[in-house]
């Protein structure tokens, strides 16, 4: 299974990243992408975009896109599926699957990236 997280836009329509020509799995929610690694395990690839609804978008660009206070946002992000993700491999001490991150939003991008290096410095073997 490869995964891509996007509430709008559907694989094809990612042009300013190279993903993998493959059948993709769409899921436009936390919800939806919590429940399809429950249900179907772990992916092999994951694509993630960051502002899944509305209010990060607005929240966004209010700030500029420079800051993004997660603690100010209700809706979930691609962030906050990132984050489920990292629990989900550290607890079963496992790496994590190979990932792009397609989101527009430059600050969320670096957000997810940043937590995904964190995480593969981790001696999850160990």
């Amino acid at each position: 299974m490869n995964l891509f997280l996007d509430d709008e836009r559907n694989p094809m329509d990612v042009t300013w990243v190279n993903l993998p020509l493959c059948h993709w799995t769409i899921v436009r929610s936390y919800d939806e992408f919590t429940a399809a690694i429950r249900e179907n395990g772990l992916p092999e690839v994951i694509s993630f975009d960051h502002d899944l609804g509305e209010e990060a978008y607005t929240h966004a660009f209010a700030n500029n896109l420079e800051f993004f206070n997660y603690t100010a946002v209700k809706e979930k992000t691609g962030y906050d599926c990132a984050m489920w993700l990292v629990n989900y491999c550290l607890d079963r001490r496992i790496a994590l699957p190979k990932y792009y991150v397609h989101t527009m939003n430059p600050i969320g991008a670096e957000n997810i990236i940043k937590l995904f290096e964190s995480y593969q410095r981790f001696d999850y073997e160990a």
